[in-house]
């Protein structure tokens, strides 16, 4: 194992880098994953910035509902962006090492974007709850100006949030083991490295994801509440096939999400539970945002519809 370094502030010695695990210590599986997770970025990578494309040029796009979608495509790009290329690194490296202010921000970005990404799927279940219970109100309520505003304020509110986190495991002192038992600086694992108090921190952590989780999915349980009783008051089953479609696709993104994300942050930071989170952050890190463009693509006629006739028309150009 490396040996840590360095550095003093005030009459503490602390650690200045810290050393990730990584999913795995054995060196036979780390090509295998380096390849497998390689895949899985390029996809996610192509799924999000096509949707972004498509959405940009096709004017057949440019409603509320592609505004919310084109939003969550850029986070889950940036939201995969900020842990993958340095666990790919690792995968292909001896020295698997990360400096303490490239960690501090790695975690600020990460919380930042998850809170960010809680309460955009929070918008898009409003969007939806207002297309199908107030389709004749939907243009003047959901006019671009409030498109802007519901998609600034997650931004605002999620970074903000992060830098507060961020803050509190700043204050924390590390003198110790620096190695991190996870493939990114996450927070759970950070906090069972530190030699000071970590109290205030994990109060604030299971405060700030307990409101953030219950609030966000407080507007997606009620906004479905009033889309089911709507969509059941419509008399024709094609009505009602076609208003459950529309919400389809937003409800298997919330689930995955979601449900990865509650089973790694209501927790404690045992030893047992960050070994777990590891797994279950592979789903959230890696799998949601690769999925998301997918489900939202096969789910979707219109995108189906448009992208079909992209590629043929790319085609008669060629």
């Amino acid at each position: 194992m490396l040996a840590p370094k360095k550095m003093v502030r005030g009459n503490a010695t602390l650690v200045s880098e810290f050393i990730l695990l990584g999913l795995t210590d054995r060196p036979e599986l780390q090509p295998v994953l380096f390849v497998l997770f390689l895949v899985i970025y390029l996809i996610t990578v192509g799924g999000n910035l096509g949707m972004l494309v498509l959405i940009r040029i096709d004017s057949g796009l440019h409603t509320p509902m592609y505004f919310f979608l084109a939003s969550l495509s850029c986070l889950d790009l940036c939201y995969s962006t900020n842990v993958t290329p340095k666990m790919l690194a690792n995968f292909l490296s001896e020295k698997k090492t990360i400096s303490y202010a490239a960690c501090l921000a790695q975690c600020y970005f990460f919380i930042a974007m998850v809170i960010t990404e809680y309460h955009m799927l929070a918008v898009m279940a409003y969007d939806r709850y207002t297309a199908i219970c107030s389709p004749l109100l939907y243009s003047s309520r959901m006019s671009r100006g409030v498109c802007i505003r519901l998609i600034a304020g997650p931004y605002a509110y999620g970074f903000l949030s992060g830098l507060m986190e961020t803050l509190w495991t700043h204050r924390l002192t590390f003198c110790g083991s620096n190695v991190i038992n996870h493939f990114y600086c996450a927070d759970p694992p950070l906090i069972r490295l530190s030699c000071s108090d970590t109290f205030i921190k994990e109060t604030s952590m299971f405060v700030v994801a307990g409101l953030n989780l219950s609030s966000s999915l407080l507007i997606i349980g009620v906004s479905y509440t009033f889309i089911l009783a709507a969509t059941l008051r419509i008399r024709s089953a094609q009505g009602r096939q076609k208003a459950f479609s529309t919400c389809g696709a937003h409800l298997v993104a919330v689930t995955v999400f979601y449900g990865t994300l509650f089973c790694m942050y209501v927790r404690p930071p045992t030893d047992q539970s960050v070994e777990e989170s590891k797994i279950v952050a592979v789903f959230y890190t890696f799998v949601s945002p690769m999925l998301n463009p997918i489900i939202y693509s096969l789910r979707n006629k219109d995108v189906k519809r448009d992208l079909w006739k992209l590629m043929r028309r790319n085609v008669l150009l060629k």
